[in-house]
């Protein structure tokens, strides 16, 4: 070996053996700070001396509440957090939901920063934590604070509004009643209880594209010990139950799981793991229980009871099917479910699943996000899917301001978001970074003495809280990014249906616009429009829909002509076909010129043109009730 071969490899291996000293040491560091965090908290304790105003009241301890009253009292603001519970972290701590869904970009950076990045350094900064150290972490923000008082044990009694303006608020602790005013409040309640007790208008759960009773299914975490880690890694990387992706913290997948294990309940299943590690305890998110009215208290009980049974079950069966879990014990149960959605507040911009195709900056954005939209089953018969998985999008500042009701923003999974889009955006890093938003604007607008709403249409403010944000390191930075099909001549017809879940292009984004439209295909998107737009709402057209339906199945999954679909519309939308349906759908503007010119021939029509076609019907269908 020469002298200059030897000489790099020697330059080589000590530059390895740095960088592995500096993370092996920065993980020792990291550790040792974390079990000091753990060693030193002591729960909060209710508080006597609440004062009669603050200038910022939070309402809820979450995550996404401890960040924004932070944001608030970093900035100058004297702030208040109230919350219900004895500890601080809500659905990460009572809830044990401690697997971390980060948003990152296209170089897998993460875009959630801010103080959520403070909080996950804290508790080690890896994709699981302990739960004992995140209501450490929390309680560590919030004690550096001066400015920031948290009251715990602490419920919302009423509010009180003068022309539409929240001004105060109503508590109740151990010590007693208090009337507190605030110059601005902020929502950070899982379910947007206290903007819906200030009259704030809202929807429940798919109500906006016509299905109100969508409920997704509920979870309660499994909390386990005794499992041995290394054998659960050789069985995700041997395809035991499809096997699984991993790293040091958390393994996910273990698919096969859906129908290999047999639920002992009805409306329970077991999905694929979401598995994570925390020194010697595991964490499992997969357990689904359906039906479960999250906004009804003694469904949740009952779904918790369920879960509870279910989850003995669960066990014995990892116990005998499962490499690793041989001597696995439950630990505890959580307190609370995973609760995926509830209500969702119309806010001055309603954050649609399109501009999350479209991964879309905004000119107000104060939060990137990308998590894949993520629609969860909603019955032990279907499976959930991906609607589309954005490389980054912005949350938009007007999308945290309630519509009707001034001195209020909501943040978290109930802002303004359309149902689709909450698929996406609920996630709770991405609500912490609405959080850290929402304390800053709060104290901005203090300082500028202007409303929210005020805030929301001016440009110079807006910019002036982005900078903020990004002197306080959230990550808020402008960006360009292609999304599928752009600028194909059925780009807006894409984002038409999209709006309204016809559409599912999954991890890929894969519309599969090229493939052949077939009448079963069609039957299901005629239906589903119908229902989700709001033509049904009239017997006659649901009458005829039926009709239609039934006719087009009775004639099997062959591939659908043009004037065979027009008729069907037709039928539906006139009430007659002809020979001449097409013309027909023209002449009554329900088929757009556009969409005519490039369908101009009867033939087997292809997914792109039937997607054309009916977004065209969608957007007929819109004005013809809006006109009513």
């Amino acid at each position: 070996m020469g002298k200059g071969v030897l000489w790099t490899a020697t330059a080589i291996l000590v530059v390895l053996l740095g960088f592995g000293s500096y993370y092996f040491i920065k993980e020792i560091t990291n550790s040792m700070a974390y079990n000091k965090l753990v060693d030193e908290y002591k729960k909060p304790v209710p508080i006597n001396n609440i004062e009669s105003e603050y200038d910022v009241i939070v309402i809820g301890g979450e995550p996404e509440g401890v960040a924004a009253a932070v944001a608030s009292a970093r900035n100058g603001a004297k702030t208040l957090l109230v919350e219900k519970r004895e500890e601080l972290g809500g659905l990460f701590t009572y809830g044990m939901l401690n697997f971390l869904d980060i948003p990152r970009d296209g170089h897998n950076n993460s875009i959630s920063e801010g103080i959520f990045k403070e909080w996950h350094e804290l508790v080690r900064g890896n994709d699981a934590f302990g739960i004992v150290g995140a209501k450490a972490a929390f309680k560590k923000l919030i004690d550096e604070e001066p400015n920031l008082t948290l009251s715990v044990q602490t419920e919302v009694v009423k509010t009180n509004l003068q022309q539409q303006q929240l001004n105060s608020v109503e508590l109740k602790n151990e010590y007693g009643t208090y009337v507190v005013k605030g110059k601005s409040f902020i929502d950070a309640t899982q379910d947007a209880d206290f903007a819906t007790m200030s009259k704030v208008p809202f929807f429940v759960g798919g109500e906006d594209i016509g299905i109100k009773d969508k409920r997704m299914a509920v979870t309660l975490m499994l909390h386990l010990k005794n499992v041995d880690w290394d054998q659960v890694k050789k069985a995700a990387k041997s395809d035991v139950f499809g096997g699984a992706n991993l790293n040091h913290t958390v393994m996910w997948g273990f698919t096969k799981l859906h129908d290999e294990y047999k639920p002992l309940q009805e409306g329970t299943r077991l999905r694929g793991l979401n598995l994570a590690r925390v020194d010697d305890e595991y964490f499992i998110n997969a357990l689904q229980i359906f039906g479960i009215d999250g906004l009804n208290e003694n469904s949740k009980q009952a779904a918790i009871a369920a879960g509870k049974k279910e989850t003995l079950h669960v066990l014995k069966y990892l116990q005998e099917n499962f490499p690793g879990f041989e001597k696995a014990e439950i630990v505890s149960f959580p307190e609370e479910l995973y609760v995926r959605e509830t209500r969702h507040i119309w806010a001055e911009y309603q954050l649609p699943m399109s501009d999350i195709w479209q991964n879309r900056d905004h000119w107000d954005s104060i939060g990137i996000a990308s998590y894949p939209v993520d629609v969860q089953a909603q019955t032990p018969h279907d499976y959930g899917y991906v609607i589309s998985a954005p490389k980054q999008y912005a949350i938009p500042f007007r999308s945290l301001v309630p519509k009707d009701i001034d001195g209020l923003l909501v943040v978290g999974r109930s802002a303004g978001y359309s149902s689709l889009a909450a698929g996406s955006a609920r996630i709770v890093p991405t609500g912490m970074v609405t959080g850290e938003a929402a304390g800053t604007a709060a104290a901005l607008a203090l300082q500028q003495d202007v409303t929210f709403r005020e805030m929301s249409k001016d440009k110079k403010l807006i910019a002036a809280l982005r900078e903020q944000l990004d002197k306080q390191g959230a990550y808020v930075d402008s960006f360009s990014v292609d999304y599928p099909y752009q600028g194909k001549w059925y780009d807006e017809a894409i984002q038409t249906l999209i709006n309204y879940g016809l559409v599912v292009g999954g991890y890929d984004n894969d519309l599969k616009v090229d493939s052949k439209a077939t009448k079963i295909k069609f039957a299901k998107m005629l239906k589903e429009s119908m229902l989700r737009a709001g033509a049904e709402s009239t017997a006659d057209k649901k009458d005829k829909l039926e009709i239609v339906i039934n006719k087009v199945y009775s004639t099997g999954d062959e591939a659908i002509t043009r004037d065979e679909l027009a008729q069907y519309l037709a039928d539906v939308l006139i009430g007659e076909s002809t020979a001449n349906s097409w013309e027909s759908l023209i002449d009554k503007e329900i088929v757009s010129e556009k969409v005519a010119k490039k369908v101009k021939d009867n033939k087997q029509l292809k997914l792109k043109e039937m997607y054309a076609i009916m977004a065209d019907v969608i957007h007929y269908v819109e004005k013809e009730r809006s006109s009513k």
